[in-house]
C-alpha cells in the first residue's frame, strides 16, 4: 500500500511556476479532481508549494499562508504565516479559523509591537473564544456545529525565527543538511496531542484522576472518553462545555455522566526554532500525510523534487 501511495504523490507533482503569491487567494491554483495545488510561489522568505487531496464531497479542511505584514499596521514586523486546519464533524470550525486566526495574529502583534510565543497563544485563545461564541448563537438552530472542531497547526516565520503551534496531530518536520554526508535529515518541530501516544494518555489521566474512562481502547485505537483521538482542538465545544453536551446533540455524542472541568483543551504545544542556514525547508501537514509516510520519507520527496510542487494530504511546504 505504501507503494502505490509514493506512486501516487510522484504521479501529482507538477512543474515549477514564476508566478509571485503572496496570500491564501485562490490565484494561479489549479482543480484536477479531488486534487487542488499551487504552482511554487514566492512568499516573504522564500518559495512554497501548497496542495490538498480532497477524502471526500465535503471539504472539511482548510490551508492558508499569508506573506508580508504581520501586524496591523504596516511598520511591521514582516514575515511569512502558514495555518493547515484539519476539521472534523464539519467544515465550520476549519473555516472560522481560517478567517480568524491570522487576523488575531496581526492584532495581538500589533499591540505588543513585536512576535513572540505569547502573541501565538493569545491568538489561539482568541479563535476558540470566538467559535464558541459562535455556537452559542447557532445552538438553538444548529445543535450538531457544538460537535465540530479542528486540528490546527501554524508557524511564523519572522526575523531568522520560525515559531510553530499546534494543536491536535498535524504536524511540521524540518528538511536539515548534513554538511558532511549532504543527506537532508528529518527534524520534527511540532508536538502532537493524540490518545495513540502514551504520554498524551497519561496526562490526560492525571488531569482527570477521579475518571478511570477518561481514556477508553475501542477497535484498537484509544479515544478521549471512546469518541475521539486528539485531546487537543479548536472547537469540540461537547467536549469543553458540559451545557453543550445535552440534547438535542446526537446521542453517539453525548456523555452519560456530566463532566466539570473541559476534557479537551485549546492551549497549543509552542516550540521555537532559530533557522540555521543548514535549515532547508519545512513540511506542514496533517494526519493524512503523516499516516502513509516518516518523516524522513517525507523529506526524501521535497529534497528530489525541490523545484517541484510537495504534495501530500493537506499539506504546505516552504522551501
Amino acid at each position: 500500500m505504501l507503494s502505490g501511495f509514493m506512486n501516487f504523490l510522484r504521479a501529482c507533482f507538477r512543474p515549477r511556476s514564476d508566478r509571485y503569491v503572496h496570500s491564501s487567494s485562490d490565484a494561479g491554483s489549479r482543480q484536477d479532481g479531488l486534487l487542488w495545488y499551487k504552482d511554487t510561489g514566492q512568499h516573504f522568505n522564500g518559495e512554497f508549494s501548497m496542495a490538498v487531496v480532497q477524502a471526500n464531497n465535503l471539504l472539511e479542511d482548510q490551508s492558508q499562508l499569508e506573506s508580508g505584514c504581520l501586524s496591523s499596521h504596516e511598520c511591521g514586523p514582516y514575515g511569512t504565516f502558514v495555518g493547515v486546519y484539519d476539521g472534523h464533524g464539519g467544515p465550520e470550525t476549519s473555516r472560522y479559523i481560517n478567517d480568524h486566526l491570522f487576523q488575531h495574529l496581526k492584532r495581538f502583534t500589533s499591540e505588543q509591537q513585536t512576535m513572540s510565543v505569547d502573541v501565538i497563544r493569545k491568538a489561539y485563545q482568541a479563535t476558540e473564544e470566538g467559535f464558541l461564541s459562535l455556537v452559542t448563537r447557532q445552538w438553538p438552530m444548529n445543535p450538531q456545529i457544538a460537535a465540530v472542531g479542528s486540528c490546527c497547526l501554524a508557524g511564523v516565520i519572522c526575523g531568522g525565527t520560525l515559531y510553530v503551534a499546534n494543536l491536535g496531530d498535524s504536524r511540521a518536520v524540518l528538511g536539515r543538511a548534513v554538511k558532511a554526508t549532504g543527506k537532508v535529515l528529518a527534524i520534527q518541530l511540532s508536538a502532537e496531542h493524540n490518545a495513540c501516544i502514551e504520554s498524551v494518555r497519561q496526562e490526560l489521566q492525571s488531569l482527570h484522576p477521579d475518571d478511570s474512562q477518561i481514556v477508553v481502547l475501542k477497535h484498537n485505537v484509544w479515544r478521549v472518553k471512546g469518541l475521539i483521538q486528539i485531546s487537543k482542538s479548536i472547537g469540540d465545544v461537547y467536549l469543553k462545555k458540559a451545557e453543550f453536551n445535552r440534547e438535542p446533540l446526537y446521542p453517539r455524542f453525548r456523555l452519560r455522566e456530566p463532566f466539570k472541568k473541559p476534557i479537551l483543551s485549546a492551549d497549543p504545544s509552542i516550540t521555537v526554532h532559530q533557522l540555521q542556514p543548514h535549515d532547508q525547508f519545512v513540511i506542514f501537514a496533517s494526519d493524512g500525510l503523516w499516516e502513509h509516510l516518516s518523516n524522513q520519507e517525507a523529506v526524501d520527496i521535497v529534497q528530489n523534487h525541490s523545484r517541484s510542487v510537495s504534495l501530500c494530504l493537506n499539506i504546505l511546504c516552504l522551501i
